[in-house]
């Protein structure tokens, strides 16, 4: 043999060996077969699936080689599978269930499959759809929701289906052609004191028949079921005329007769101050009147800060706020509940003082130093933005210019924007305010309140100064201004014709002096009082004028500029109250203070005539002054005047309606009064007593509630906003 055969031989032997020796995988019962399976898709998508739904998919395992084999099978939630354990047939295939349990989401999880091979992993995901409600356009349609689309889709149902029609006057509803079709219902209860009628939302409804009032006041209209409206006595006793502490006309066996007064009656009601008057002996007898006693006194601890062109103190929703400084506190804006409990006292910056002017839900509004600024009306009334007199219009570049804006130059509108007449002032130095010239410009200003607040929205240009100057808005926060020159100008956020753009146009209403007057302007619906001199009344944009008369007769009257009120109007008659100081002489000497009078004059709007007219002050024998007024629901008018007496001034809350006076009552002490307002069933003030300030609170009685319609007050509200509806 060849040498080199040898080598070749010996390896092909030991190859022979080595491949009769390994049997991997080897299954001495299957022949020569591998374990081994396989997922037939790469990822499981359920799709879109109703939220609460579940949907099922199957995921097929072929198996790799020809031996069987068992594979565990597991997911996690919102995905689950049906058996955690499946045999893979040799050379076959088995099908694993998984489910998928819909949220409102999308959702992604895994098919874990893990046999004696090794392990598989499909991916899983689907959307979770949460329905639209789907309410049916009519009686006679059916709406589902559509998945696919994601919309509601309707379908009509068929003709002659049973419906139920829309209106409750329909009965017995079938559909016919799309429509829901019924037959009339019958509400007739053959009652004849009854009005029977058909309503479409409430279906049969009734009322008693009003039978016509008799002529004769002792008798009275009932209906009965057999013969209708009746005539038939009245309750005797009742009143049926006049009824004083000497007679009285009451109703006896159906006529009316003369009845002397029985002691005992009842003749003046019960005030916050004084029980309930009584006949006795023919006359009235009223038990002695006493203090109002306070829900609640708070030491102020400082001055506040007010004067006659700014109030004392405001009132939103129950919260008070004053502007005070003094003490350890500095100059600071405080608040308190309607209970008298302090929310927060908020420090101002720098420690100056600041002039309250108005409060809404966007801030409280002051005048400060520098400017207007807005403080927050809840803890910790932290300043929110400062508008300064220049961005307002002052000119920059002539000297020192003060801004001149006071409670009734400035109104809030019903989303908290801050609208004002802003007059300016060139100062001599940087010193106070006194011997400050008068004001040589004016300008309108139209201020965010709210997203970008402070900044100047709108402004009109600046023009003369033409005087003092009130504004107001109306119910659709369109702006007046009125200035004692007689000039009554409009100013109202419109659209322009660029771009779908707003300005503030302003335009003139009445000029020339025609309505030249005191600073005065009341808004109330679409009537306008202005000057205390004229009704304007405003009808699609065009304004008419109706002139006050103040005719004093045999006295002179010189109006008051506020307050100037105006309910809301009573059985469709505009009117309107205003107060005038009354003097007799007629010879062109004025008046001493003793000789002079205040009288509140009722007023009719549409004609200027006076109604009725009444003394306000509360002694004949002694002067006084006018402090706050308000219009009480029922068409009464609540008036704060104090008197001057030997040991000082005691201020009384009097009420007065159709030319009466109805109720007196004082305020206990002889405080110094700063200021006051009405709020609901309250009259709040600021006094100072024995050296200190306090903020104090007087329920004026249950029946004595403030008007929340029309121009109720001197700024329309407590709030200081100014509109027409608070």
């Amino acid at each position: 043999m060849s040498p080199l055969a040898r080598p070749w031989r010996l390896l092909l032997a030991v190859l022979v060996l080595s491949m009769g020796g390994c049997r991997c995988g080897y299954d001495p019962g299957l022949g020569e077969s591998r374990l081994g399976f396989r997922s037939q898709v790469d990822e499981v998508d359920f799709g879109r699936v109703l939220e609460g739904e579940r949907a099922s998919r199957e995921v097929t395992l072929q198996a790799t080689g020809r031996a069987s084999l068992q594979v565990a099978v597991s997911t996690q939630a919102p995905f689950a599978v049906a058996a955690p354990e499946v045999t893979v047939p040799g050379s076959g295939s088995v099908t694993v269930a998984v489910t998928f349990l819909a949220g409102d989401t999308a959702a992604q999880g895994a098919l874990v499959l893990q046999g004696a091979s090794g392990e598989v992993t499909v991916p899983l995901k689907g959307l979770g759809v949460r329905p639209l409600k789907c309410e049916p356009s009519g009686p006679c349609v059916t709406s589902r929701f559509d998945l696919a689309s994601g919309t509601c889709v309707e379908t009509p149902l068929e003709e002659g289906a049973a419906c139920v029609p829309e209106s409750r006057c329909q009965t017995d509803g079938h559909c016919e052609s799309g429509a829901c079709v019924g037959t009339p219902r019958t509400c007739d209860d053959d009652n004849p004191c009854t009005v029977d009628a058909c309503s479409p939302l409430y279906g049969c409804v009734r009322s008693d028949v009003v039978c016509p009032a008799p002529t004769n006041p002792c008798k009275v209209g009932v209906c009965d079921r057999d013969d209708g409206c009746q005539e038939v006595d009245a309750e005797d006793f009742i009143r049926c005329g006049a009824v004083d502490c000497k007679q009285a006309r009451l109703c006896f066996q159906g006529a009316c007769k003369t009845f002397p007064t029985p002691d005992g009656m009842v003749c003046a009601p019960a005030t916050a101050c004084q029980d309930e008057g009584t006949c006795q002996g023919g006359e009235c007898v009223k038990p002695p009147t006493r203090d109002l006693e306070a829900d609640f006194a708070l030491d102020l601890g400082g001055v506040p800060v007010g004067g006659e062109d700014t109030p004392a103190l405001l009132v939103r929703d129950g919260i008070v706020y004053t502007s005070v400084c003094g003490g350890d506190a500095g100059c600071r804006l405080a608040s308190f509940t309607s209970g008298g409990l302090v929310r927060y006292a908020a420090p101002f910056p720098e420690d100056a003082p600041r002039a309250l002017l108005a409060v809404s839900e966007e801030g409280v509004l002051v005048r400060g130093p520098a400017g207007l600024e807005s403080y927050g009306p809840r803890a910790p009334g932290a300043r929110q933005w400062e508008a300064s007199w220049a961005t307002l219009g002052a000119p920059e570049d002539a000297g020192t210019w003060r801004g001149a804006v006071g409670a009734g130059q400035v109104a809030l509108t019903t989303t908290g924007d801050v609208v004002a007449s802003v007059a300016w002032r060139q100062a001599p130095d940087a010193g106070g305010d006194a011997g400050l010239p008068s004001p040589e410009g004016q300008r309108w200003v139209w201020l965010d309140g709210h997203a970008d607040a402070g900044t100047v929205l709108y402004a009109g240009p600046v023009e003369p100064w033409r005087g003092e100057t009130r504004l107001a808005l109306d119910e659709e926060d369109v702006a007046y201004r009125y200035t004692v020159d007689g000039l009554l100008a409009r100013a109202a956020v419109e659209a322009t014709d660029e771009d779908g753009g707003t300005a503030l146009r302003v335009s003139t209403l009445v000029d020339a002096g025609a309505l030249a007057g005191l600073p005065s302007l009341a808004v109330a619906d679409d009537q306008l009082l202005v000057g205390a001199r004229a009704s304007v009344f405003m009808d699609g944009g065009f304004a008419s004028r109706t002139e006050v008369d103040w005719d004093g007769g045999t006295r002179t009257l010189t109006p008051v500029a506020e307050p100037a009120l105006i309910p809301a109007k009573k059985d469709g008659v505009a009117r309107a109250y205003l107060f005038a100081h009354a003097c007799a002489r007629t010879d062109g000497v004025p008046c001493e203070a003793d000789e002079e009078r205040t009288v509140l004059r009722a007023v009719e709007a549409g004609t200027g005539r006076g109604m009725w007219e009444v003394d306000v002050l509360p002694f004949s024998s002694l002067g006084g002054m006018l402090r706050e007024a308000t219009v009480v629901e029922g068409g009464a008018v609540g008036v704060l005047a104090d008197v001057p007496l030997p040991d000082g001034r005691q201020s009384w809350l009097q009420l007065f309606a159709e030319g009466r006076k109805l109720a007196m009552c004082p305020l206990p002490g002889r405080p110094v009064l700063l200021g006051a307002t009405f709020f609901e069933s309250r009259l709040l003030v600021v006094v100072e007593r024995e050296g200190a300030w306090r903020l104090e609170s007087y329920d004026v009685g249950p029946d004595v509630l403030v008007e929340t319609r029309g121009w109720p007050l001197r700024h329309a509200s407590g709030a200081g906003t100014r509109r027409g509806r608070p």
